[in-house]
């Protein structure tokens, strides 16, 4: 097998590197536009603490690919590295120590329980990431993980946490978004106290799902590390998942920004100068989210773009809906942009994903948006929890279904890939859990690079 160099083992390999508004490092442009191959294979990651774990997890993915393609397939391997972060407690199964803590390990400690030896403090790699994140905002963040780490049984205490992280969102008093103006959630202006109570709750709820996927396994949830008569000092676990949740929302808008002003022009314009080459496009969480916006950069009747597979995508599932059910007069963000892709858009979805099936429903709920990335039943939906819906046509098919060749060969399918995305502990669950065999066969044959 080739060495892609980077810390791949999969070539030739390269990175695309974009800052937070969209613009591309010209040294990896550069890069990625003397590749010598027939078809590139451009992966965007989601929420990584740096460029090292997205690498990882791009060594990981890439490596059944040689063995899948078809000889006349000569594959490029395409790194998209764009600025997001990841908490350390969030585990990536398979090469993420953190993946093992399943269960009353780190759950009790992430929902602050009475057990808990540290409370809920940001550990080191965290603080770190968050410092690179939002970069300018020491002394908010220092305050952030004080109070994190002293847990005051305060309501003084909670209410100063919810101005902290309304200011890290530019959403403080008086400013931009401080009442669901500009974008920005309303869950970012409510009580504090009441906020973070159901985030608490939530965690307890993942922590209790994480524990029955393990059953049989290993070590299951210890029981839920929250009751809703705890004192003040228990939400200090709920705290900590607020100030996640405002990492998210700022991932999101990146996201989309990298998508439609770096990634969809940087591959419009290679296309433009090399017209053979075809793009296959893949992205994991607000990743996949990156690689759907870019579409909004392909012009119409391009045919560049041969596939797009989303992995457990951060983003609504009415994204490609012409009307919102609930709301007809409207459509999604990205309603018929599947038809710039000349095959198919596949969504693979697992309901093992807390992310998406706990936390994100929740903080949309109490954020009464609608058409954002939060899924919660049917009008909260997040793509990658329950798959595509509202356009119609979309076949839902089983993952051993769509791998027997049940893929359309245009317009959207959705996977469900529950059968193998399914390992992980709170608070994201199976979230993370795409490096499987299964998922690269899954973008091969909506690529029709099979042998």
């Amino acid at each position: 097998m080739a060495d892609g160099g980077a810390g791949i083992g999969v070539g030739p390999y390269q990175e695309l590197t974009f800052d937070a508004q969209g613009d591309v490092d010209p040294a990896t442009r550069a890069a990625v536009a003397r590749m010598e191959a027939t078809d590139l294979l451009v992966f965007a990651h989601g929420w990584n603490s740096d460029r090292s774990t997205a690498t990882r997890l791009y060594d990981r993915f890439f490596a059944p690919f040689p063995g899948l393609v078809g000889s006349g397939v000569r594959l490029g391997y395409v790194g998209v590295v764009w600025p997001s972060m990841r908490f350390s407690d969030e585990p990536i199964p398979d090469f993420d120590p953190h993946a093992a803590l399943v269960g009353a390990g780190a759950g009790a400690d992430a929902a602050g329980g009475a057990g808990a030896a540290g409370g809920t403090p940001l550990d080191a790699d965290t603080r770190a990431a968050l410092g690179g994140f939002w970069p300018g905002r020491e002394a908010e963040l220092d305050r952030v993980a004080v109070l994190l780490a002293q847990r005051p049984e305060s309501e003084a205490a909670f209410a100063e946490f919810g101005a902290l992280v309304r200011e890290l969102v530019g959403a403080g008093p008086g400013g931009p978004g401080a009442s669901g103006a500009s974008g920005v959630p309303d869950v970012f202006a409510l009580d504090p106290v009441v906020v973070c109570r159901a985030l608490t709750a939530a965690l307890a709820e993942a922590t209790a799902a994480a524990g029955a996927r393990e059953e049989g396994d290993g070590p299951g949830a210890a029981g839920p590390a929250f009751a809703p008569g705890d004192g003040l000092r228990a939400l200090w676990g709920g705290a900590k998942e607020l100030l996640r949740q405002a990492t998210y929302y700022e991932m999101k808008k990146r996201a989309g920004v990298v998508g439609e002003h770096g990634l969809g022009p940087v591959l419009t314009d290679l296309a433009g100068r090399r017209p053979a080459l075809r793009f296959h496009l893949v992205g994991h969480s607000f990743g996949a989210r990156v690689v759907s916006f870019s579409l909004r950069a392909v012009p119409q009747g391009a045919r560049h773009v041969k596939s797009l597979t989303l992995l457990q995508g951060a983003f609504s599932h009415y994204a490609f809906s012409e009307r919102l059910p609930h709301d007809p007069g409207r459509g999604g963000v990205l309603h018929g942009l599947q038809s710039r892709v000349d095959g198919p858009v596949v969504a693979c979805h697992s309901s093992h994903d807390s992310a998406l099936g706990v936390f994100y429903p929740l903080a949309s709920r109490m954020a009464g948006d609608s058409a954002g990335l939060l899924g919660f039943d049917e009008r909260w939906g997040a793509i990658g929890h329950d798959g595509v819906q509202a356009v119609p046509g979309t076949p839902r098919l089983t993952l051993d279904g769509a791998l027997a060749g049940g893929l359309p060969g245009t317009g959207c399918a959705s996977v469900d890939a529950g059968s193998v995305v399914r390992r992980g502990g709170p608070p994201s669950g199976a979230h993370s859990d795409i490096c499987h065999e299964e998922l690269a066969r899954i973008v091969v044959g909506a690529g029709r690079m099979g042998r």
